[in-house]
């Protein structure tokens, strides 16, 4: 069976990230999210279990113990972690695999699985990004100063990303994401791993 692949997607805080995979996923089929577990508390409109795992922090710290995580890290004061079991769950069916983590994360996961691509979700300029921080109104001033400072230290991590996107144009941002995704399906590699496939061309004896 063709093994799937994983992606790594970052950007920093109100960059449009969410936005963007939410339009990406109707658009793709074979394609899946892993849901990150996090210690923070749930915005306005998120689901437990879709958009997050909200645990406390003794759960978080339990599941670090048991060594449950591919990567965690503290993110804006709070930690969030990747299930490894639910990744190699996923990737083992030959579905694709969407990580949605910070630049930490990003790095730490690429360290373990060194065939994860990574892409970086970048804002057309710092000003509008504070725009769209300031418009979805879920955080306070200081927290806002503190998602500016963190987003101009993760930009100047974009040169350990292979792939950058910028959310100008949402419509154009999906469909550049989408072809990278796109893209790597069709590698060499991966088409002719299809043992079913390379039967049927003749490829295998």
């Amino acid at each position: 069976m063709t093994t799937g692949d994983l992606f790594v997607i970052s950007a920093p805080s109100g960059a449009g990230k969410t936005t963007l995979l939410k339009r990406l996923f109707p658009s793709l089929n074979n394609i899946a999210f892993s849901v990150s577990h996090t210690t923070r508390e749930p915005r306005p409109n998120e689901i437990n279990g879709k958009d997050y795992y909200f645990v406390s922090d003794q759960e978080f710290s339990e599941m670090v113990e048991k060594d449950m995580f591919l990567e965690w890290a503290w993110v804006h004061n709070h930690r969030y972690g990747t299930s490894k079991k639910e990744v190699e769950r996923l990737l083992s069916k030959g579905q694709d695999v969407i990580l949605d983590i910070d630049v930490q994360g990003a790095l730490n996961v690429k360290k373990k699985i060194s065939s994860a691509v990574l892409i970086f979700i970048l804002p057309p300029s710092i000003k509008e990004l504070e725009r769209r921080l300031r418009n979805r109104g879920t955080e306070t001033e200081d927290e806002i100063l503190l998602r500016l400072k963190n987003a101009k230290e993760e930009i100047k991590m974009v040169e350990n990303y292979e792939f950058v996107v910028i959310n100008d144009s949402l419509d154009e941002a999906v469909e550049g994401l989408k072809a990278i995704i796109i893209s790597f399906r069709h590698r060499r590699s991966r088409v002719l791993s299809n043992t079913a496939l390379c039967k049927s061309l003749g490829l295998l004896d």
